[in-house]
């Protein structure tokens, strides 16, 4: 039986306060998946950040966010869907 051991996460001062994404692209290989989080804003857009993961963990990934929208559509209600976005980057042209 396999020992659990507690890991010490570092969490780098300079990623506290996080980014801002108001869209995104997902890719795969065989071997990975890639999600692109962008900001968007017209006439241009930056990806904010990057993450890079094997496919079993994209799909505990995919779990732990359904997970998380259904306890919070309990304690706030129905999250309802945005519009699909007209124009580049989502926006209106």
């Amino acid at each position: 039986m396999a020992h659990e051991k507690e890991i010490k996460i570092n969490f780098p001062q300079d990623k506290h306060g996080g980014v801002y994404a108001n869209s995104l692209f997902v890719g795969y290989t065989r071997e990975e998946f890639i999600i692109d989080f962008i900001m968007a804003a017209p006439p241009a857009g930056a990806v904010t950040a990057r993450i890079v993961t094997a496919p079993a963990h994209m799909k505990r990934f995919l779990a732990a966010l359904q997970d998380n929208i259904k306890k919070y559509e309990e304690t706030f209600g129905e999250i309802k869907p945005a519009m699909d976005p007209k124009g580049p980057f989502g926006f209106n042209a």
